[in-house]
């Protein structure tokens, strides 16, 4: 026998069913609006892109290029020999900028 997958799907003996007048009386309820949560205190919360980091430290060591590897002349990341593609014109271009 054929199934026709675009009919729809209702059964007779659903319990699940409410009634309309079940359905209005949930959506007219007074509390079904109000969130617990104050505005204010939530957004005091996060931290906003271009906040003032003036007092931060930084901690990050920075080292100079090492002898295996090169700046690509295209995107000015530091990269491995690996990485190197070729060579034009006296600059160094890696795999992901040729």
């Amino acid at each position: 026998m054929a199934t026709d997958y675009d009919a729809p799907r209702k059964t007779d003996d659903d319990p699940n069913e409410d009634s309309i007048e079940e359905l209005k009386n949930r959506r007219n309820d007074s509390n079904s609006g109000k969130v617990d949560e104050d505005e204010t205190e939530a957004a005091e919360a996060f931290e906003l892109p271009g906040a003032d980091l003036s007092h931060e430290e930084l901690t990050v060591r920075v080292l100079p290029r090492q002898s295996g590897e090169f700046t690509c002349a295209s995107c000015f990341l530091v990269k491995g020999r690996s990485q190197l593609a070729e060579v034009r014109d006296g600059l160094s271009y890696c795999v992901d900028c040729v």
